[in-house]
């Protein structure tokens, strides 16, 4: 079957430079399925998208649809005809949809059916109405109109270019009649320029001063930003987000360097750099120690002949940003960072749980009774919580908001706090997302955990629970939080009392009755997603959970040793036994005593196990105290044959009561064995 190069490009007004990306792939995906649905293959693709226009490139498409048939079974003889032989309203009906008259059905078999050869239709009848359903279908939250016309779409369209081979496709789409040209750079190459074939598209608009493809000016604009800044011997600053906006801003990248007065270093870089990359698109040169310099690049859209313009016009207009956030920073520091907490007492945190100098009093509390627990220092922590949400009420906060916690640190320094105690104002909010930093400081930490904690308990207690799909105070995201910050760091904390000692605080505001446990239950629910996601058996999450341990790190220290426990060739047959021993000693009458008697065994295999129990209990006791459950587990598979042994030779449930409670009391020390790490009778 012959084949054709298929192009489409549609022309803009400038398309969105966040949705620019999303809207390409989704075009791409849409005619993929257009075609594939039509039944036509093609060899390759390729999206194109650059400020005004977005383009797909078919390679080797059919050009013609195959033929196909259609096969239609419609009711069963004995219901689409009467005794007498009349069709019934089942078989008109039949015949109705499938648009025949009822002659031309077939009636020799079991039931009715309707067979129909249907021949493929050519491709370049059907691309327009696969082009317009791709792009009907784009993901584009508000359309507009313009002029008088009755089309919307995300920016007024310009020109259309639909070619398949050398033909042009006869159509108008969007208020656009297809034909092959198409419009160069605004200002290089502001004539329109003629696509000689669809195979040719990048380069005959590459000699109009555009780059079609966005990854090629992508990973030009990346390589030229590197090259300037080692040129200028600092690192540049290229989050992804930011470089696929730049690249979505120009057709023709012209990277610059350009600089700023040193004056403005004396106010946080982090401040510099947000209103530099967020209002300006700019990327920022780091020097080696990781300070920031004072130069940064723009990429501009034109290759001009004085470039020295582009440079003086954009630090031009960075200017009064850079002074905008050098008043801010003057005008705070004119008083201590602690008074500002004035202005946050008449500032709601939640309308129950009152302002937000009430959560500060509250964390710093709540800190100070972590951070001893966690090897920190009481007295620091509770100085870093009671700063905690100071910055919120200043200047540079109220006009850049990411600043909150940043600029915290750099005003408790410049009071003179000390160093861990100005950390921790901005580690509070760490982790700030799946993955990211967690706090240096053991101060921070503290800090982190008792704001995190301190929203939990008051957000529960007043019964504002997250839904499936609402969680207005980032609930969830706390509790990992929590999670993360104490497992990785290996923070040893006992949850229970904190939580208890949490809630206490709130006094009146609350209903206490319950909520530790639920909140408690809450955090460590969100463990058992963090092991699914780590592709840890939930058994193993379950098993670990019913001893409710109140450490997340002693939490998780078990859960990996049950992990590598499983692992083991003893491991099924083990956890098989604990739940039948757990069965066992649920159904037994009366309380099951607390010693085993020698005295009461006749069989040597009830020696044996009593012998291997009481040499195990020797080694594992000290195992599970100092934590070392890889080893404590590893030991006890060792118990495998003597168990098995037992249970093939002696009926527990003997007729001598003194017997059968006897061998209740030698389960019932295996058992505990293996619950001084986990009930390995629920793995699965």
């Amino acid at each position: 079957m012959s084949a054709h190069d298929f192009l489409v490009e549609l022309g803009t007004e400038e398309l969105p430079p966040k949705a620019l990306n999303t809207l390409a792939d989704a075009f791409l995906a849409g005619i993929e399925k257009g075609l594939q649905a039509a039944g036509l293959t093609y060899s390759a693709k390729q999206v194109y998208a650059a400020p005004r226009r977005l383009a797909v490139l078919i390679t080797e498409l059919a050009t013609q649809q195959p033929d196909r048939s259609v096969n239609l079974d419609g009711p069963p003889r004995q219901a689409a005809f009467d005794a007498d032989g009349n069709p019934t309203q089942a078989a008109l009906g039949f015949a109705k949809k499938c648009g025949v008259d009822l002659s031309e059905i077939d009636q020799s078999g079991p039931k009715l059916r309707y067979s129909q050869s249907i021949a493929g239709k050519p491709t370049a009848s059907l691309l327009p109405t696969i082009v317009e359903d791709s792009l009907n279908d784009l993901p584009i939250p508000k359309r507009m109109r313009w002029g008088a016309r009755k089309e919307e779409f995300v920016r007024p369209t310009q020109w259309l270019v639909m070619l398949f081979g050398e033909q042009v496709i006869d159509c108008t789409i969007l208020a656009q009649t297809a034909g092959r040209e198409s419009r160069g750079h605004r200002f290089h190459h502001p004539d329109s320029v003629r696509i000689t074939s669809p195979v040719n598209y990048a380069s005959d608009l590459r000699a109009a001063h555009v780059l079609a493809d966005f990854n090629e000016r992508r990973a030009l604009i990346s390589k030229r930003v590197d090259e300037l800044a080692t040129q200028h011997e600092g690192t540049a600053i290229v989050p992804p987000a930011l470089l696929d906006e730049v690249t979505a801003l120009v057709e023709w990248p012209v990277p610059l360097v350009c600089s700023f007065e040193e004056r403005f270093l004396e106010v946080p870089q982090e401040a510099l750099i947000t209103t530099m990359q967020d209002n300006q698109k700019y990327f920022c040169l780091l020097d080696a120690d990781g300070k920031l310099l004072p130069r940064f690049i723009t990429v501009a859209n034109v290759e001009s002949k004085d470039p020295s313009q582009i440079v003086l016009g954009n630090e031009k207009v960075v200017r009064p940003r850079l002074t905008d956030a050098e008043f801010f920073f003057k005008q705070d520091k004119k008083q201590k960072l602690e008074t500002f907490n004035q202005r946050l007492q008449n500032v709601v945190f939640q309308a129950q749980l009152g302002t937000v100098f009430d959560k500060a009093e509250r964390v710093s509390k709540l800190a100070a009774f972590i951070a001893p627990r966690i090897g920190g220092d009481a007295q620091r922590a509770g100085r870093a919580g009671l700063l905690s949400k100071c910055d919120l009420a200043t200047e540079m906060v109220g006009e850049f908001p990411e600043m909150q916690g940043v600029a915290g640190y750099y005003y408790a320094l410049a009071d003179g706090e000390p160093e861990d105690v100005a950390l921790a104002l901005n580690e509070q909010y760490m982790p700030r997302g799946a993955g990211a930093e967690l706090p240096s400081t053991l101060t921070g930490a503290a800090v982190a955990i008792a704001d995190k904690l301190d929203t939990l308990v008051g957000i529960f207690g007043i019964g504002m629970l997250p839904t499936g799909s609402k969680d207005p105070y980032a609930l969830r995201r706390a509790a990992l939080g929590i999670l993360r910050i104490l497992i990785e760091k290996k923070l040893d904390l006992d949850l229970i009392k904190t939580v208890q000692f949490a809630v206490t605080q709130f006094g009146a505001k609350v209903k206490p009755a319950g909520l530790a446990e639920q909140v408690l239950e809450f955090i460590f629910d969100r463990l058992r997603a963090r092991y699914e996601d780590e592709g840890v058996d939930v058994s193993v999450y379950l098993s670990v959970r019913a001893l409710q341990p109140g450490s997340a790190l002693d939490f998780d220290q078990r859960v990996q040793a049950v992990q590598a426990f499983r692992k083991l060739p003893e491991a099924a047959a083990l956890a098989a036994v604990n739940k039948r021993v757990s069965n066992l000693l649920g159904k037994a009458e009366g309380s099951i005593a607390q010693t085993v008697e020698p005295k009461y065994f006749d069989n040597a295999n009830e020696f044996s196990l009593y012998s291997a129990i009481q040499q195990a209990d020797q080694a594992v006791a000290p195992m599970s105290a100092n934590r070392q459950y890889n080893e404590a587990l590893a030991r006890l598979a060792a118990l495998r044959e003597p168990v098995d042994a037992f249970f093939e030779a002696v009926m527990v449930n003997a007729e001598d009561a003194s017997v059968r409670a006897n061998r209740y009391a030698l389960l019932a020390r295996l058992r505990n064995l293996f619950l001084g790490v986990a009930d390995i009778s629920l793995l699965g």
